[in-house]
């Protein structure tokens, strides 16, 4: 996990969550998934932010098992809800600071004249460069 402040997730949430997208999205850790996803949920109402923390502790117990321990899982709202959120965090092409990357546009080589120009600017998450 990267060196940023969490808004919203405790340490275990983190580490839970962080082990969860590595599963889903497999190299997506190298970006700092859970950094975007903090900021999301710190952003996102009280009902969302609550149905993902409980979407997390749900699937905690299996977070470590990878793939196969998920699977059983995969057709539940809790799977549902963080699998979107780790696919958002790594294909969004976030980086955190300090996380090595590269993001996903370099890894799936997803190019073209106006993407090139773009400098992308997180502010908005209120997490630092």
């Amino acid at each position: 996990m990267t060196s940023a402040e969490l808004k919203c997730l405790d340490r275990e949430r983190a580490a839970t969550l962080e082990s969860l997208c590595e599963t889903i999205v497999p190299g997506s850790s190298r970006v700092g998934p859970v950094v975007y996803i903090d900021a999301i949920l710190a952003a996102a109402p009280e009902a969302v932010r609550d149905g993902a923390l409980h979407a997390v502790d749900a699937l905690a117990p299996h977070a470590g098992g990878g793939a196969e321990a998920l699977a059983p899982l995969a057709a539940t709202p809790e799977f549902q809800m963080v699998r979107a959120l780790a696919i958002e965090a790594f294909y969004s092409d976030f980086v955190a600071p300090g996380a090595p990357g590269p993001g996903a546009y370099e890894e799936i080589d997803f190019r073209f004249p106006l993407a090139s120009r773009i400098d992308k600017d997180w502010s908005y998450l209120g997490v630092g460069a």
